[in-house]
């Protein structure tokens, strides 16, 4: 999130209850796809067993590990950073030193306080406030790939809060009032919605190739089906998958020389993809929540 090199900067569904169509034969096309897709959440579901306890752990350190190595960044690019934002920024002497202090120690410790589950609502609203900070700061608040990356970061923190309140309600079976559940709902759609623009971000930044072609066909339809809640679980497992790889083989900044011009914007979109895992990761956990198909055709 912090200042990367000379201009990189980096940080419907079907009607329920409605009379069934004349024709029968064709029937909906989500109904058609449920069967198959239900196969494969099964298979899904046995493979990833083991691992499942650790899910909520895995997501959290992955959505706020953009935050640790902007706060790296920022610590070892320290003179650079000051002045950028005195000579592009116009920040006196001295205000820039606090602006940067002080987004590293809240990096830092809100990211601690996320992993580890510790006023995790507090710690969120914490790295909320830098994203937004950041975004004043460095003046790119009207760029539109970082609108949308960071649009899916606070998606990425919202959906630590709806798992931290999902905990809650696991725990405390019963005492919730009807104002948490709500809120619960409300939040769960609202990271599933807002994480996707992070992909969305992700498709349309850098440059094409038959890599990033197929990543966004096979996501485009993946990601679809997280926001209206289809088979929301095996969507973002989809997801996860497709990211991962894509990740691995494509933005391996580790393989470039130091001074490499790319190095530095292969290891930002790295980091910013763990962030989109990250999330899927405690979607898969905690599933889509309350307003989505899945949850609907329980009732109906």
């Amino acid at each position: 999130m912090s200042q990367r090199g000379p201009s990189g900067y980096g940080v419907g569904g079907p009607s329920y209850g409605a009379a069934p169509s004349s024709d029968d034969s064709s029937g909906n096309f989500l109904d058609q796809l449920r069967p198959y897709t239900t196969k494969v959440e099964d298979v899904l579901e046995s493979v990833s067993e083991p691992v499942k306890p650790y899910l909520p752990a895995i997501g959290r350190f992955l959505i706020v590990v953009t935050f640790l190595e902007d706060a790296l960044r920022i610590v070892t690019q320290w003179s650079d950073q000051l002045l950028y934002l005195r000579e592009y920024r116009h920040i006196p002497t001295g205000i820039n030193h606090i602006f940067l202090l002080t987004n590293v120690i809240a990096m830092i410790s809100c990211s601690i306080l996320v992993i580890t589950r510790k006023h995790s609502d507090y710690a969120v609203f914490g790295l909320m406030g830098v994203v937004v900070a950041q975004a004043l700061g460095y003046g790119l608040i009207f760029d539109l790939n970082f609108f949308l990356r960071n649009l899916s970061v606070l998606g990425g923190l919202i959906m630590v809060l709806s798992d931290s309140w999902v905990r809650k309600t696991k725990a405390f079976a019963g005492l919730p009032t009807l104002d948490e559940k709500d809120r619960k709902m409300y939040f769960q759609l609202a990271g599933r919605v807002l994480l996707i623009f992070l992909f969305i971000g992700f498709v349309f930044s850098g440059s094409w190739s038959i890599w990033r072609v197929i990543v966004s066909i096979l996501g485009a339809g993946a990601c679809v089906m997280v926001v209206v809640g289809f088979k929301a679980k095996f969507s973002a497992t989809l997801l996860v998958v497709i990211l991962s790889v894509f990740n691995l083989f494509v933005n391996n900044f580790w393989t470039l020389h130091e001074h490499h011009p790319h190095k530095d914007f292969a290891k930002y979109d790295f980091f910013q993809i763990l962030s989109i895992v990250g999330g899927l990761l405690l979607l898969v956990n905690s599933g889509p929540g309350q307003f989505s198909i899945d949850e609907k055709k329980k009732v109906y």
